[in-house]
């Protein structure tokens, strides 16, 4: 039998004919104008950080490069190019260290992908990685604030996340906050699509890269379910992405735990190398009182300033209409680094991917005047350039 398919031969006087198929060169000019605002805030907020840096570095320190190599940079070159130790570590006193198994798989397995596929050396891979996956977190955070409050709105917010932000420098860095945001922002951005099995795998991955993904997971799930409750019946790829992002954590977590024999290996190494433990806020609550009330230094008290502004503007948050999984996802990155116990001077690192917070300085700035907000952008970017620099080249510990 041959199928009727109609053409306008047949069709009616009144029928509208079907739009043609965009040609391959059409669709590439498409994907380039979604994508120049990102490339153009990578390019310029790039250029700003890595100049200011080098500035500071002054002709005695470790250069550029070794800046962007330092700490846990060189600890993620050293998994990639040498693999993971073979279980607990410890010290001369045969007290437990801590060791390179803390640190989850996902950008080691990128650093070596980019070490094998351009046959750069291994911290430059690291950095070229890093550098990737922040093109890859500022497209995706810019098209899914794009969908949720508009253009304008999405192309401030992605200035602010990767030039305005206090240590935003570390998105540049062989760390692996690059490559945890665009796989958070590419899950929130699937789901607000309803492309639910590339959700959950997103979200698999992102348990790979950071233990933070527990609040990727957490707004995946808030996604499926409030998708599930609109439809009003149970449809198996909203479930199976949940159960798909729940994944990737315990998985590295249980590895963890069969190469060290010890089921709760992870944490023990987390607690002997770096003292983190969940202690529900006592810490930062402790480093906020000592600190506001000392005074001791400007260093420490521009970062309780800071996070105390953060804390607020992820308040307003909750007054404004917010996305429900993005509201989860960023209040939960949010209370995931406070409420442990680590090293207080780098929860402002721990906190960039957060987004959140970002949204209500963005959807003001976008309904100010154009100079307005393009003055704030500018002196806001310099300043975050400048401070992420200052704590990399002056205080040492701040990542």
């Amino acid at each position: 039998m041959t199928a009727l398919v109609p053409d306008s031969s047949t069709a009616g006087p009144g029928a509208i004919p079907a739009p043609p198929e965009p040609s391959a060169q059409q669709r590439v000019k498409r994907i380039f104008r979604l994508a120049l605002p990102a490339l153009a805030v990578y390019a310029v907020t790039t250029v700003l950080h890595l100049l200011i840096l080098a500035v500071m570095s002054g002709p005695d320190g470790p250069g550029l490069r070794g800046h962007l190599l330092a700490w846990d940079g060189n600890l993620y070159v050293s998994i990639a190019e040498h693999g993971y130790p073979h279980g607990y570590s410890h010290g001369e006193d045969g007290a437990l260290a801590g060791n390179n198994l803390a640190f989850f798989p996902l950008f080691p397995m990128l650093i070596r992908a980019v070490h094998a596929v351009t046959g750069l050396g291994w911290g430059t891979s690291g950095i070229v990685a890093a550098h990737l996956a922040l093109i890859g977190a500022l497209l995706a955070v810019h098209r899914l604030l794009a969908r949720l409050h508009g253009k304008r709105t999405a192309l401030f917010a992605i200035v602010l996340l990767a030039g305005a932000q206090p240590m935003a420098v570390s998105f540049l860095m062989s760390y692996s906050e690059s490559l945890f945001l665009a796989l958070a922002a590419g899950t929130l951005l699937a789901a607000h699509r309803r492309a639910w099995l590339t959700a959950g795998t997103l979200a698999l991955l992102a348990g790979l890269t950071r233990p933070a993904a527990a609040a990727v997971a957490a707004a995946l799930a808030v996604a499926a379910g409030l998708h599930l409750l609109r439809e009003r019946r149970v449809r198996p790829r909203p479930l199976a992405a949940v159960a798909l992002g729940c994944l990737g954590t315990p998985l590295y977590l249980w590895w963890v735990g069969r190469r060290a024999g010890d089921p709760g290996a992870w944490f023990r190494i987390q607690e002997a190398g770096w003292g983190t433990h969940w202690d529900n806020g006592a810490s930062f609550l402790r480093f906020l009182g000592e600190t506001l009330h000392r005074g001791d230094g400007w260093i420490p008290v521009s970062t309780a300033v800071l996070l105390l502004a953060l804390l607020c503007t992820t308040f307003l948050t909750w007054h404004r209409g917010t996305w429900p999984p993005l509201l989860v996802y960023g209040t939960g990155i949010v209370v995931l680094t406070l409420a442990q116990s680590n090293y207080s001077h780098s929860k402002l690192r721990l906190l960039i991917p957060a987004v959140l917070f970002l949204v209500p300085v963005a959807r003001g700035l976008a309904a100010a005047r154009t100079r307005t907000a393009v003055t704030v952008l500018c002196a806001a970017t310099l300043f975050g350039c400048w401070y992420g620099a200052f704590m990399l080249t002056v205080w040492k510990y701040a990542i």
